[in-house]
């Protein structure tokens, strides 16, 4: 069944991120496009989503998967054309589901022609005024302005060799090399922003994910930092396992990080926001914000700013019943004091796959990866029970939920790649220290027997796919009683069915520690995160992440009930 668009769409809407390169490939050449995910679309509509979020898909030499923009405006042709973008939109819409775009601003590609322009020209001109220029430190400028590192590993300036050959200035790029970062104070960088949102706007999307919402605007100086030890990759809580605390008041000072969570970069979404109430149909923009504790997080979604940012501090809670407690009261009550919707989010393109990461005995910071020396990796029977747990909980609460591909199939992270297939900048950058993202990133199956799974055509993908996924195939597990593609399918259609996205969270007293219990509307909802059963409240069961025929609740097992 397929969603109704209806007004305020946003606020309840379960989103299915896309990761184009691993979705669907059309072509046989191992790598995903617009045409494959056009030809898939029909099995999101009845998983029931309401809208898909696309990584992007644009021009780019694909340096960081296509993170690393050269054009804004033009589909890369690894992904097709601009009127296969059309047609996807169009069959999408045709579906009743919305598009939503990634949308990169705080860096380019070093291929894009603003940087090329601004290789070519003098310090201090206006082509180099769009990014970070500066002079280095040093008797002859040897030495980068700064002591940044950038995220991938490695520093965080590059120098540059001017027109006459001489080591001339440095430009910085938080993230590789190739990604050098915009000047957002800069007018122009601005107005070109705008007439991108434009372009896709008037194309008919219906919304923009927004990458690295966080950044953009530096601290004044760029003074010096040194990020603790265990922090992770793109900022916010300290480790993966980090609890979160509430807060009661909004800080106006930086992230601890002079290039993250600057007060500057909400006058910029105030901007878009004002661009985006000129179209018509409800059109959103998203946050990736990074930052922590979840009040910060509230600044991006105030009235007149964002309309939702995700909300990390939910994704990275332990599988503990006192913290999962803890971060949604938290986040209903922080997001509801500025009006907006709280998201749920287990897992994406940048972490650690949540049938994995639930089940790991040993922390891993944001962005690390984890691959075979990996300390304390995970049981993938306990992780895909907790997963399953954890999905249907989450599912259950008031808000907007996002779910990323391949996780209604249960698919854990490919720990297992070869060396030389690994493709993430922090792979190379840490010297293979850290294993980076490719691990959730592996081409998804749709069919056991097929070539590549059924992702294409042609025996290609452009990460192998562990063998023991074809018994996680989406043929295999349709209309499968018990499957792990048909708890989403349930869980997406009763949370429909019985409007909790709009309901409220009534906590239920009387259980184990060990045990997330609320009623939403006609809901009961039981989650039993420790190792022992527990009874069930009485009630029909409506829906359950294992079997419960006994009359009891097993450890890392969800439930619904009908009060």
């Amino acid at each position: 069944m397929v969603s109704v668009m209806t007004s305020e769409w946003w606020r309840t809407a379960a989103i299915y991120q896309i990761y184009p390169r691993s979705f669907a490939d059309s072509n046989g050449d191992g790598i995903g496009d617009l045409a494959g995910i056009r030809s898939r679309l029909p099995e999101l509509a009845r998983l029931g989503i309401d809208a898909v979020w696309l990584s992007p898909f644009y021009t780019s030499p694909q340096r960081d998967a296509g993170y690393d923009v050269a054009d804004y405006c033009d589909v890369d042709p690894l992904f097709g054309t601009l009127d296969d973008f059309d047609a996807m939109l169009a069959e999408a819409h045709r579906l009743g589901l919305r598009v939503i775009i990634d949308l990169v601003p705080n860096h380019s590609s070093d291929q894009h022609p603003w940087f090329q322009e601004a290789l070519a020209a003098a310090p201090g001109s206006a082509a180099r005024g769009r990014y970070l220029f500066r002079e280095g430190k040093g008797e002859h400028g040897e030495l980068p302005p700064n002591n940044w590192n950038s995220i991938f590993g490695g520093p965080a300036w590059t120098r540059v060799t001017e027109a006459d050959g001489r080591p001339g200035q440095w430009y910085l790029h938080l993230f590789d090399s190739s990604q050098p970062d915009f000047d957002w104070t800069n007018e122009e960088v601005r107005d070109e922003f705008r007439r991108i949102l434009r372009f896709w706007l008037d194309r008919g999307v219906d919304g923009f994910r927004v990458d690295v919402a966080h950044g953009m605007i530096k601290a004044d100086g760029l003074p010096d930092y040194t990020p603790p030890a265990d922090a992770g990759s793109m900022g916010g809580a300290a480790s993966a396992g980090a609890g979160v605390a509430l807060e009661p008041e909004i800080s106006d000072e930086g992230d601890g990080a002079p290039y993250w969570g600057q007060d500057g970069v909400h006058e910029i979404y105030r901007d878009w926001r004002k661009l985006l109430d000129e179209y018509p149909g409800e059109r959103i923009l998203a946050a990736e914000a990074w930052v922590d504790p979840l009040p910060r997080v509230a600044k991006w979604v105030r009235p007149d700013e964002m309309h939702q940012a995700f909300n990390f501090g939910y994704l990275e809670t332990p599988w503990s019943a006192p913290a999962l407690r803890s971060v949604i009261d938290d986040s209903i009550a922080v997001f509801g004091a500025v009006g907006a919707p709280s998201t749920w989010v287990l897992s994406n393109h940048d972490v650690v796959r949540h049938a994995s990461r639930l089940a790991l005995t040993a922390d891993s910071l944001q962005g690390h990866g984890i691959g075979p020396k990996s300390p304390g990796l995970p049981d993938p029977v306990v992780g895909l029970r907790r997963a399953r747990a954890a999905s249907a909980l989450m599912l259950a609460l008031p808000g907007s939920a996002y779910l990323y591909q391949g996780e209604e199939l249960g698919l854990p992270e490919a720990i297992h790649l070869p060396d030389d297939a690994r493709q993430d900048p922090t792979w190379a950058r840490t010297n293979g220290e850290r294993y980076g993202r490719d691990g959730c990133r592996v081409p998804i199956p749709w069919e056991a027997d097929a070539p590549a799974f059924g992702f294409g055509p042609a025996d290609a993908a452009w990460l192998p796919q562990p063998a023991e996924w074809a018994g996680l195939a989406r043929d295999r597990q349709r209309g499968v009683a018990g499957s792990t593609l048909s708890l989403y399918e349930d869980a997406l259609r009763r949370r429909r069915e019985f409007e909790l996205a709009t309901g409220t969270v009534e906590w239920l007293r009387g259980f184990s520690p060990d045990v997330v219990a609320f009623r939403n509307g006609p809901v009961i909802v039981v989650a039993n995160t420790g190792t022992e059963p527990v009874a069930l409240p009485d009630g029909e069961v409506l829906l359950a992440s294992d079997d419960v025929s006994s009359g009891t609740l097993p450890g890392d097992t969800t439930a619904w009930l009908r009060a």
